[in-house]
Order: structure tokens, then C-alpha cells, then sequence
């Protein structure tokens, strides 16, 4: 841009005519002459024309698409009943590598896998058929204010009061009292009837797998079958590691280890013992060591996420954070109780065990806990 080009801008950029100083209104034609506007500048422009599809010209593409959309359908229905051949045949127990991840449960995997690949090939079909072989005609419908007006709101409440006075419910208490308690006896066979879905849990809520003089298994050592593995040493654990650890009897827990690792699943942590707080804590952990549940108070899922500076462990789920330099208590989120302890020592052989049970339940908290 010249020195002349910088002193003197463009006019017509500026709102002026190139050819006269009379500025340019936007009502105008640029020389003072009113332009007539339409009267609704945002009128509706109405719909495209409609553009048929390969699928609405040409039936051999459509009966293309027709085989595809039939091949996703009956790829869902062939793995809903695989899904339901897994879920009896494969063995809670089985364990299947899988990369990156490791060893997962055989049977969670197939069921994860065969119900999603069944949903989702129920989608993809629905969503393929209505994209391809349904008819994409737009139609506008105008619709009328769904608020009913002052004058009929005001007709069907007086409605429903002389309903209420002709049933005369409120003149006769012994129909009134009836009604009342077969409809607070209605829902009672709901009720009842959850009782097939297995026997009630008595205690067993209350305890968990760990006993006096059950060693510790370091859960890094437990093979893919899930049958072996090596217990843990107080030297094994440094001051700010995390060990996750499960009882001995898990080994050989056979169909039951899943239950049984969902209540007994412990986090083993080492501290400066002159940076622990409560004294309970410090007598019933060993030389710094302390062990404390996985499961959170909240809603059971896995906490591991520890803060070795802080000494605070987090839940990923709902952020709930315990203190473990503190008896595991809740610091932030929505746990309403702090994570149980674990009493430990060491036996003859210089192996972790677990001194005895919790004193408390695990996990979150249920109805008739007291």
C-alpha cells in the first residue's frame, strides 16, 4: 500500500459511493433512491427440493442394502443366543490374555463382546435402513400451542372436584380405609417374589475372607489361572509404594474367587510411621505398613489411585478421597464412610497376615446395616 493509499482509504469500504462523497445507506441504492425491502427479511425459504437416493432409482442397489441391513440383524440375534450359550457355558473362573490389557475374565469378556456386538449390530442396521431404503421425504407439520387455555384448565379442575364429590369418598371412610389398604398391599407380592432370586444374605455382608494368620498374596504375582502366587515380605514394601494384595484362601476359591475378591480385596501402603495420625491405625498396621479395603464406601467401585506426598487415596468413579495416614477417613466426595482397615502382622515365616477379620463391613453401605 502506497503513502497516497494510506491517506486516502477506500470510500466505498468506508460506506461512500466510488464515484461521489454521498455516503451509501444500507435503504438506498447509493445514490439517494429508496430501495424497497421485502416485508420479512427472515422469511422461511421452505424446504429443499427432494433429491432421490441410488436406493429410490435403481432396485439392485436397494436389494443390496436390503442384504446388508438383513446380515447385521441376524449378526445381533446369532450373538444374543451366543451371548446366552456364554453366559451358562463359560466358566467364571476362566481367564483369557488379552493385549494390552492382560488377563481379564474369560467369562466377562464373551459376554462384554457378544452384547455389544449384538447391539450394535441392531443399531447399525436400524439406522442403515432408515438412511438408505426409508423414505427421506421431509414433510413440515404446523402445530398449535400444546398449553390448554385458562378457561379449560379452570373446567377440569372443577371437573375433578365434583368427581371426588359424586364418588363420595370423602362421606363414606370405611370405602376410603378399604382402598387405602389394598393399595399398600398391592406392591407386597413384588416384594415376595424377589425372594426366588437366591437366599437371603444372613451376615455374610458382615465378613469377608480374612481370618487370623491368613497371609497376604501379592496380586502382581497371581498367575493367569489365578491358582498361585507369592505372599509379601515387609523389606518387599517401600515407603510410598502401593500393593495390591488378596487372602491366601483366594487362590483356591475356585467359582466363588469373584465373590469373594469383591469384599477382600485389600491396598497395602508403607508410611514414615511418625507421619500416621491415629494411633489405632499406627497398632494395627506393622512397622509403617498399613492395609486398608479397595472397595469404596460409596458405590464399591476399586479405589487405587494414591498420592504418596499427601498420603490420600482417590476413587476414579465419583472422586471420593480417604485419608490413610488417617484411619482411611473420607476428606472430599460423596463417601459417607472411611475405607475399613485392616489389622496386620507378620507370621513365623516373616510373611504379612492379616491379624483377623474386618471390624466393620466393607463396601457401601446396605439397608440393614444398622
Amino acid at each position: 500500500m502506497t503513502a497516497d493509499e494510506t491517506n486516502h482509504p477506500n470510500l466505498t469500504e468506508l460506506g461512500y459511493d466510488e464515484h461521489s462523497p454521498v455516503r451509501v445507506d444500507e435503504h438506498t441504492d447509493g445514490h439517494g433512491h429508496e430501495v424497497a425491502l421485502p416485508e420479512d427479511p427472515f422469511a422461511d425459504p421452505g424446504l429443499e427440493p427432494h433429491r432421490p437416493r441410488a436406493t429410490d432409482i435403481d432396485e439392485k442397489v436397494a436389494r443390496s442394502k436390503e442384504r446388508l441391513i438383513a446380515a447385521l440383524f441376524t449378526l445381533s440375534a446369532l450373538c444374543t443366543i451366543g451371548f446366552m450359550v456364554a453366559y451358562t457355558e463359560v466358566s467364571k473362573t476362566a481367564t483369557v490374555n488379552f493385549f494390552p490389557i492382560g488377563a481379564v475374565s474369560a467369562s466377562n469378556f464373551a459376554l462384554g463382546l457378544l452384547l455389544g456386538v449384538a447391539l450394535f449390530s441392531l443399531g447399525a442396521g436400524a439406522i442403515y435402513w432408515a438412511r438408505t431404503l426409508m423414505t427421506d421425504v421431509e414433510f413440515p407439520q404446523e402445530r398449535h400451542p400444546l398449553e390448554s387455555d385458562t378457561e379449560t384448565k379452570a373446567q377440569a379442575a372443577a371437573e375433578f372436584r365434583q368427581g371426588v364429590e359424586d364418588s363420595g369418598i370423602k362421606r363414606r371412610p370405611l370405602i376410603r380405609r378399604s382402598l387405602l389398604g389394598a393399595l399398600a398391599v398391592l406392591p407386597l407380592p413384588a416384594l415376595w417374589i424377589l425372594r426366588d432370586l437366591g437366599p437371603l444374605p444372613g451376615d455374610s455382608l458382615r465378613h469377608t475372607a480374612w481370618k487370623a494368620g491368613e497371609r497376604i498374596i501379592n496380586d502382581m504375582t497371581v498367575s493367569i489361572d489365578g491358582t498361585t502366587g507369592q505372599g509379601i515380605k515387609p523389606e518387599d514394601i517401600t515407603i510410598g509404594s502401593l500393593v495390591q494384595g488378596r487372602p491366601l484362601a483366594a487362590l483356591t476359591a475356585g467359582e466363588d474367587l469373584n465373590n469373594m475378591m469383591a469384599k477382600s480385596a485389600i491396598l497395602l501402603v508403607r508410611m514414615d510411621p511418625a507421619d500416621i495420625k491415629s494411633q489405632q491405625e499406627r497398632d494395627w498396621g506393622y512397622q509403617g505398613i498399613v492395609a486398608f479395603s479397595k472397595i469404596c464406601t460409596h458405590v464399591g467401585c476399586p479405589v487405587s489411585l494414591y498420592e504418596q506426598q499427601t498420603h490420600h487415596m482417590l476413587c476414579p468413579c465419583h472422586q471420593s478421597t480417604f485419608d490413610l495416614s488417617e484411619d482411611g477417613k473420607v476428606i472430599f466426595g460423596p463417601a459417607a464412610r472411611s475405607l475399613p482397615q485392616l489389622p496386620i502382622t507378620v507370621d513365623a515365616d516373616g510373611y504379612l497376615v492379616a491379624k483377623s477379620d474386618f471390624d466393620q463391613p466393607v463396601g457401601p453401605s446396605f439397608w440393614e446395616r444398622g
